[in-house]
Protein backbone atom coordinates (compact mmCIF):
# COMPACT_ATOMS: atom_id res chain seq x y z
CA UNK A 1 0.00 0.00 0.00
CA UNK A 2 1.01 3.61 -0.41
CA UNK A 3 0.54 5.41 2.89
CA UNK A 4 1.31 8.94 4.00
CA UNK A 5 3.18 7.50 6.98
CA UNK A 6 5.90 6.36 4.57
CA UNK A 7 6.70 9.77 3.07
CA UNK A 8 8.55 11.26 6.09
CA UNK A 9 11.01 8.36 5.96
CA UNK A 10 12.00 8.85 2.34
CA UNK A 11 14.95 10.41 0.61
CA UNK A 12 15.80 10.49 -3.08
CA UNK A 13 17.61 7.24 -3.98
CA UNK A 14 19.46 8.98 -6.80
CA UNK A 15 20.85 12.14 -5.17
CA UNK A 16 19.93 11.41 -1.50
CA UNK A 17 18.10 14.70 -1.13
CA UNK A 18 15.16 14.90 1.25
CA UNK A 19 13.63 17.77 -0.72
CA UNK A 20 10.72 15.69 -1.99
CA UNK A 21 7.11 16.52 -2.76
CA UNK A 22 4.06 14.50 -3.73
CA UNK A 23 2.11 15.06 -6.93
CA UNK A 24 -0.54 13.08 -8.80
CA UNK A 25 2.02 11.28 -10.95
CA UNK A 26 4.37 10.30 -8.13
CA UNK A 27 7.04 11.48 -5.74
CA UNK A 28 9.19 14.31 -7.09
CA UNK A 29 12.74 15.24 -6.08
CA UNK A 30 13.22 18.99 -6.21
CA UNK A 31 17.02 18.59 -6.25
CA UNK A 32 17.58 16.23 -9.19
CA UNK A 33 14.12 16.52 -10.83
CA UNK A 34 13.54 12.77 -10.91
CA UNK A 35 9.99 11.48 -10.54
CA UNK A 36 9.26 8.23 -8.72
CA UNK A 37 5.96 6.85 -9.91
CA UNK A 38 3.14 5.43 -7.85
CA UNK A 39 2.38 1.94 -9.08
CA UNK A 40 -0.24 -0.61 -8.04
CA UNK A 41 0.28 -0.58 -4.27
CA UNK A 42 3.93 0.49 -4.19
CA UNK A 43 6.27 3.37 -5.10
CA UNK A 44 8.98 2.83 -7.70
CA UNK A 45 12.02 4.19 -5.87
CA UNK A 46 14.78 2.62 -7.92
CA UNK A 47 17.75 4.98 -8.39
CA UNK A 48 17.82 6.57 -11.82
CA UNK A 49 20.81 6.27 -14.16
CA UNK A 50 22.58 3.68 -12.01
CA UNK A 51 23.99 0.49 -13.52
CA UNK A 52 24.88 -2.31 -11.12
CA UNK A 53 27.25 -5.16 -11.87
CA UNK A 54 25.12 -7.69 -10.01
CA UNK A 55 21.38 -8.01 -10.62
CA UNK A 56 19.25 -10.69 -8.97
CA UNK A 57 17.52 -13.29 -11.14
CA UNK A 58 14.29 -12.22 -9.43
CA UNK A 59 14.71 -8.92 -11.29
CA UNK A 60 16.03 -10.22 -14.61
CA UNK A 61 13.56 -13.15 -14.76
CA UNK A 62 10.67 -11.51 -12.90
CA UNK A 63 8.00 -12.20 -15.54
CA UNK A 64 9.11 -15.80 -16.00
CA UNK A 65 9.17 -16.47 -12.26
CA UNK A 66 5.82 -14.85 -11.50
CA UNK A 67 3.71 -17.93 -12.28
CA UNK A 68 6.21 -20.47 -11.01
CA UNK A 69 6.52 -18.82 -7.61
CA UNK A 70 2.74 -18.79 -7.08
CA UNK A 71 3.23 -15.65 -5.00
CA UNK A 72 -0.09 -13.82 -5.05
CA UNK A 73 -1.82 -15.74 -2.23
CA UNK A 74 -0.25 -16.22 1.19
CA UNK A 75 -0.71 -19.15 3.53
CA UNK A 76 -0.37 -18.71 7.31
CA UNK A 77 3.19 -18.90 8.73
CA UNK A 78 3.70 -22.66 8.83
CA UNK A 79 6.45 -25.23 8.19
CA UNK A 80 9.92 -23.77 7.49
CA UNK A 81 8.52 -20.29 6.89
CA UNK A 82 6.69 -20.58 10.19
CA UNK A 83 9.87 -21.56 12.04
CA UNK A 84 11.64 -18.56 10.55
CA UNK A 85 8.78 -16.24 11.47
CA UNK A 86 8.49 -17.49 15.05
CA UNK A 87 12.25 -16.99 15.52
CA UNK A 88 11.96 -13.52 13.98
CA UNK A 89 9.31 -12.52 16.52
CA UNK A 90 11.15 -13.95 19.51
CA UNK A 91 14.46 -12.36 18.62
CA UNK A 92 13.31 -8.91 17.45
CA UNK A 93 10.65 -8.52 20.17
CA UNK A 94 8.29 -6.24 18.30
CA UNK A 95 6.91 -3.15 20.04
CA UNK A 96 3.66 -1.42 19.00
CA UNK A 97 5.47 1.76 18.03
CA UNK A 98 8.24 0.14 15.97
CA UNK A 99 8.96 1.30 12.44
CA UNK A 100 10.26 -1.84 10.75
CA UNK A 101 11.92 -2.66 7.42
CA UNK A 102 11.79 -5.96 5.56
CA UNK A 103 14.83 -5.34 3.36
CA UNK A 104 14.62 -7.62 0.33
CA UNK A 105 11.07 -8.63 1.16
CA UNK A 106 10.25 -10.79 -1.89
CA UNK A 107 6.53 -11.52 -1.62
CA UNK A 108 6.62 -9.60 1.71
CA UNK A 109 5.09 -12.56 3.54
CA UNK A 110 7.06 -11.95 6.74
CA UNK A 111 6.14 -8.27 6.56
CA UNK A 112 2.46 -9.21 6.25
CA UNK A 113 2.62 -11.70 9.12
CA UNK A 114 4.14 -9.08 11.45
CA UNK A 115 2.54 -5.84 10.25
CA UNK A 116 -0.10 -5.81 12.99
CA UNK A 117 2.58 -6.01 15.68
CA UNK A 118 4.34 -2.75 14.78
CA UNK A 119 3.49 0.87 14.10
CA UNK A 120 4.59 0.79 10.45
CA UNK A 121 5.88 -2.12 8.38
CA UNK A 122 7.82 -1.27 5.22
CA UNK A 123 8.78 -3.79 2.56
CA UNK A 124 11.51 -3.09 0.01
CA UNK A 125 12.58 -5.14 -3.00
CA UNK A 126 13.81 -4.47 -6.56
CA UNK A 127 11.40 -7.12 -7.88
CA UNK A 128 7.67 -6.52 -7.48
CA UNK A 129 6.44 -10.06 -6.84
CA UNK A 130 4.39 -8.80 -3.90
CA UNK A 131 1.55 -10.88 -2.51
CA UNK A 132 -1.92 -9.37 -2.75
CA UNK A 133 -2.18 -9.13 1.04
CA UNK A 134 1.14 -7.28 1.14
CA UNK A 135 -0.15 -4.71 -1.34
CA UNK A 136 -3.10 -4.16 0.99
CA UNK A 137 -1.30 -4.05 4.36
CA UNK A 138 2.40 -3.20 3.94
CA UNK A 139 4.05 0.06 2.84
CA UNK A 140 5.87 -1.23 -0.25
CA UNK A 141 8.75 0.23 -2.23
CA UNK A 142 10.49 -0.99 -5.34
CA UNK A 143 14.06 -0.22 -4.33
CA UNK A 144 17.62 -1.45 -4.50
CA UNK A 145 19.26 -2.34 -1.18
CA UNK A 146 22.53 -0.74 -2.29
CA UNK A 147 20.83 2.65 -2.41
CA UNK A 148 17.89 2.55 -0.04
CA UNK A 149 15.38 5.41 -0.44
CA UNK A 150 15.17 6.03 3.31
CA UNK A 151 16.72 8.69 5.50
CA UNK A 152 19.37 7.83 8.06
CA UNK A 153 17.98 6.45 11.31
CA UNK A 154 14.46 5.89 9.95
CA UNK A 155 13.86 2.41 11.39
CA UNK A 156 13.77 0.86 14.82
CA UNK A 157 14.17 -2.66 13.46
CA UNK A 158 14.99 -4.42 10.21
CA UNK A 159 15.20 -7.98 9.00
CA UNK A 160 16.62 -10.01 6.13
CA UNK A 161 15.20 -13.50 5.62
CA UNK A 162 16.94 -15.70 3.02
CA UNK A 163 18.78 -12.75 1.46
CA UNK A 164 22.52 -12.75 2.08
CA UNK A 165 23.20 -16.12 0.46
CA UNK A 166 22.16 -14.65 -2.92
CA UNK A 167 24.77 -11.87 -3.05
CA UNK A 168 28.46 -11.56 -3.93
CA UNK A 169 30.61 -10.13 -1.15
CA UNK A 170 30.64 -6.52 -2.36
CA UNK A 171 26.84 -6.48 -2.55
CA UNK A 172 26.59 -7.97 0.95
CA UNK A 173 28.80 -5.17 2.24
CA UNK A 174 26.66 -2.53 0.52
CA UNK A 175 23.45 -4.18 1.72
CA UNK A 176 24.55 -4.30 5.35
CA UNK A 177 26.03 -0.80 5.26
CA UNK A 178 22.78 0.63 3.92
CA UNK A 179 20.71 -1.32 6.42
CA UNK A 180 22.92 -0.01 9.23
CA UNK A 181 22.58 3.54 7.88
CA UNK A 182 18.77 3.51 8.00
CA UNK A 183 18.65 1.97 11.50
CA UNK A 184 18.46 4.37 14.41
CA UNK A 185 21.23 4.10 17.04
CA UNK A 186 20.28 1.18 19.24
CA UNK A 187 18.15 -0.27 16.44
CA UNK A 188 18.34 -3.99 15.74
CA UNK A 189 18.44 -6.22 12.68
CA UNK A 190 17.67 -9.93 12.38
CA UNK A 191 19.18 -11.92 9.51
CA UNK A 192 18.57 -15.52 8.54
CA UNK A 193 20.94 -17.05 5.99
CA UNK A 194 23.45 -19.87 5.59
CA UNK A 195 27.12 -20.51 5.02
CA UNK A 196 28.84 -23.55 3.50
CA UNK A 197 29.56 -25.16 6.86
CA UNK A 198 28.14 -28.59 7.62
CA UNK A 199 26.31 -29.51 10.81
CA UNK A 200 28.08 -31.75 13.33
CA UNK A 201 25.09 -34.08 12.94
CA UNK A 202 25.13 -33.92 9.12
CA UNK A 203 25.48 -37.72 8.66
CA UNK A 204 22.19 -38.20 10.51
CA UNK A 205 20.51 -35.34 8.64
CA UNK A 206 21.60 -36.89 5.34
CA UNK A 207 19.58 -40.04 6.01
CA UNK A 208 16.42 -38.09 5.16
CA UNK A 209 18.06 -36.70 2.03
CA UNK A 210 18.95 -40.21 0.87
CA UNK A 211 15.39 -41.39 1.45
CA UNK A 212 14.14 -38.40 -0.51
CA UNK A 213 16.47 -39.23 -3.41
CA UNK A 214 15.01 -42.74 -3.52
CA UNK A 215 11.54 -41.27 -4.04
CA UNK A 216 12.93 -38.90 -6.68
CA UNK A 217 14.50 -41.80 -8.60
CA UNK A 218 11.19 -43.64 -8.34
CA UNK A 219 9.48 -40.64 -9.95
CA UNK A 220 7.20 -39.97 -6.98
CA UNK A 221 8.27 -36.32 -6.76
CA UNK A 222 11.18 -34.06 -7.67
CA UNK A 223 12.98 -31.00 -6.35
CA UNK A 224 13.12 -29.04 -9.61
CA UNK A 225 11.21 -26.06 -8.21
CA UNK A 226 13.37 -25.97 -5.10
CA UNK A 227 16.54 -26.31 -7.18
CA UNK A 228 15.49 -23.38 -9.36
CA UNK A 229 14.74 -21.26 -6.30
CA UNK A 230 18.24 -21.91 -4.97
CA UNK A 231 20.05 -21.78 -8.32
CA UNK A 232 21.54 -18.34 -7.63
CA UNK A 233 22.76 -19.09 -4.11
CA UNK A 234 26.37 -17.91 -3.97
CA UNK A 235 27.07 -18.27 -0.24
CA UNK A 236 29.88 -15.76 -0.44
CA UNK A 237 30.03 -15.77 3.34
CA UNK A 238 31.46 -19.29 3.45
CA UNK A 239 32.15 -19.59 7.17
CA UNK A 240 30.77 -18.23 10.41
CA UNK A 241 33.87 -16.06 10.75
CA UNK A 242 32.98 -14.49 7.38
CA UNK A 243 29.49 -13.68 8.70
CA UNK A 244 30.80 -11.97 11.82
CA UNK A 245 33.35 -10.02 9.79
CA UNK A 246 30.70 -8.76 7.37
CA UNK A 247 28.48 -7.42 10.16
CA UNK A 248 31.52 -5.89 11.86
CA UNK A 249 32.43 -4.04 8.64
CA UNK A 250 28.90 -2.59 8.63
CA UNK A 251 29.29 -1.44 12.23
CA UNK A 252 26.67 -3.87 13.55
CA UNK A 253 27.29 -5.65 16.86
CA UNK A 254 26.15 -9.29 17.36
CA UNK A 255 23.64 -9.70 20.20
CA UNK A 256 22.36 -13.26 19.82
CA UNK A 257 22.85 -16.26 17.51
CA UNK A 258 20.80 -19.42 16.94
CA UNK A 259 21.92 -22.12 14.51
CA UNK A 260 19.46 -24.29 12.59
CA UNK A 261 20.72 -27.88 12.53
CA UNK A 262 17.89 -29.29 10.43
CA UNK A 263 17.46 -32.85 11.71
CA UNK A 264 13.65 -32.82 11.90
CA UNK A 265 13.31 -30.14 9.23
CA UNK A 266 15.11 -32.18 6.57
CA UNK A 267 12.86 -35.19 7.19
CA UNK A 268 9.79 -32.97 6.86
CA UNK A 269 11.00 -31.17 3.72
CA UNK A 270 12.59 -34.10 1.88
CA UNK A 271 10.16 -36.86 2.78
CA UNK A 272 6.98 -36.03 4.67
CA UNK A 273 5.81 -32.88 2.86
CA UNK A 274 6.97 -34.04 -0.57
CA UNK A 275 4.92 -37.22 -0.21
CA UNK A 276 1.97 -35.09 0.85
CA UNK A 277 2.42 -32.85 -2.19
CA UNK A 278 2.56 -35.92 -4.45
CA UNK A 279 -0.86 -36.94 -3.17
CA UNK A 280 -2.42 -33.45 -3.09
CA UNK A 281 -0.95 -32.45 -6.45
CA UNK A 282 -2.47 -35.22 -8.56
CA UNK A 283 -4.20 -33.83 -11.62
CA UNK A 284 -7.93 -34.39 -11.53
CA UNK A 285 -9.41 -35.51 -14.83
CA UNK A 286 -13.10 -36.40 -14.82
CA UNK A 287 -13.79 -39.85 -16.19
CA UNK A 288 -10.11 -40.84 -16.40
CA UNK A 289 -8.37 -43.29 -14.09
CA UNK A 290 -6.02 -41.58 -11.64
CA UNK A 291 -2.45 -42.81 -11.13
CA UNK A 292 -1.37 -43.93 -7.72
CA UNK A 293 0.16 -41.19 -5.57
CA UNK A 294 3.34 -43.25 -5.57
CA UNK A 295 3.45 -43.98 -9.30
CA UNK A 296 6.20 -42.33 -11.37
CA UNK A 297 5.44 -38.82 -12.62
CA UNK A 298 7.27 -37.03 -15.47
CA UNK A 299 9.76 -34.60 -14.00
CA UNK A 300 8.44 -31.86 -16.32
CA UNK A 301 5.18 -31.98 -14.38
CA UNK A 302 6.88 -31.57 -11.00
CA UNK A 303 6.50 -27.81 -10.71
CA UNK A 304 2.85 -27.80 -11.80
CA UNK A 305 2.07 -30.67 -9.45
CA UNK A 306 3.69 -28.88 -6.51
CA UNK A 307 1.82 -25.66 -7.21
CA UNK A 308 -1.49 -27.55 -7.44
CA UNK A 309 -0.75 -29.23 -4.12
CA UNK A 310 0.10 -26.01 -2.35
CA UNK A 311 -3.01 -24.26 -3.67
CA UNK A 312 -5.21 -27.13 -2.49
CA UNK A 313 -3.57 -27.10 0.93
CA UNK A 314 -4.01 -23.32 1.20
CA UNK A 315 -7.70 -23.69 0.38
CA UNK A 316 -8.08 -25.87 3.51
CA UNK A 317 -6.05 -23.69 5.87
CA UNK A 318 -8.97 -22.02 7.59
CA UNK A 319 -8.23 -21.07 11.22
CA UNK A 320 -9.06 -24.06 13.37
CA UNK A 321 -9.23 -26.49 10.46
CA UNK A 322 -7.71 -29.99 10.84
CA UNK A 323 -5.17 -29.25 8.10
CA UNK A 324 -4.06 -26.08 9.90
CA UNK A 325 -3.56 -27.90 13.19
CA UNK A 326 -1.72 -30.75 11.48
CA UNK A 327 0.70 -28.37 9.77
CA UNK A 328 1.18 -26.39 12.98
CA UNK A 329 2.15 -29.63 14.73
CA UNK A 330 4.69 -30.31 11.98
CA UNK A 331 5.98 -26.74 12.32
CA UNK A 332 6.57 -27.23 16.03
CA UNK A 333 8.37 -30.49 15.26
CA UNK A 334 10.68 -28.59 12.90
CA UNK A 335 11.21 -25.91 15.52
CA UNK A 336 12.70 -28.51 17.83
CA UNK A 337 15.83 -28.18 15.69
CA UNK A 338 16.33 -24.70 17.15
CA UNK A 339 15.51 -25.58 20.75
CA UNK A 340 17.60 -28.77 20.87
CA UNK A 341 20.51 -27.95 18.58
CA UNK A 342 20.54 -24.14 18.25
CA UNK A 343 23.81 -23.92 20.17
CA UNK A 344 25.61 -26.19 17.69
CA UNK A 345 27.46 -24.29 14.95
CA UNK A 346 26.37 -25.13 11.41
CA UNK A 347 25.65 -23.42 8.09
CA UNK A 348 22.13 -22.07 8.72
CA UNK A 349 21.87 -19.31 11.30
CA UNK A 350 19.74 -16.56 12.80
CA UNK A 351 21.81 -13.59 13.93
CA UNK A 352 20.50 -10.58 15.84
CA UNK A 353 22.72 -7.50 15.61
CA UNK A 354 22.50 -3.97 16.98
CA UNK A 355 23.63 -0.59 15.74
CA UNK A 356 25.70 0.96 18.56
CA UNK A 357 24.26 4.05 20.20
CA UNK A 358 27.57 5.86 19.83
CA UNK A 359 30.57 5.33 17.51
CA UNK A 360 32.95 2.64 18.71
Amino acid sequence: MITRALFPLLQCPTCRSRDLYVADDGLHCASCANVYAFADGYIDLMPRGTAYGYVSKYVTDEAELAEELDYRDLAPPLLAAGVRDRALRRMLRWQPGDVALDNGCGTAKHAVWNASRVGLMVGSDPATLFADEAVATVALTKADSRSLPFAEGSFDKAFAIDILEHFPLDVIDDYLAETARVLRPGGRMLAFSNTREMSPIQPIINLSRRLGRLFVRAGVYDFSREARRKSDHLKSLETWEDVLAAFERAGLRPVRVIFWNSLFTTFVEHVLMKLGEAVMGRQEAKGKPQPSALSPQPSADGIAREIRARRRIRSQLRPGSPVYYALMAVTLLMELDLWLFGWMRCGSYFILVEKPRSPG
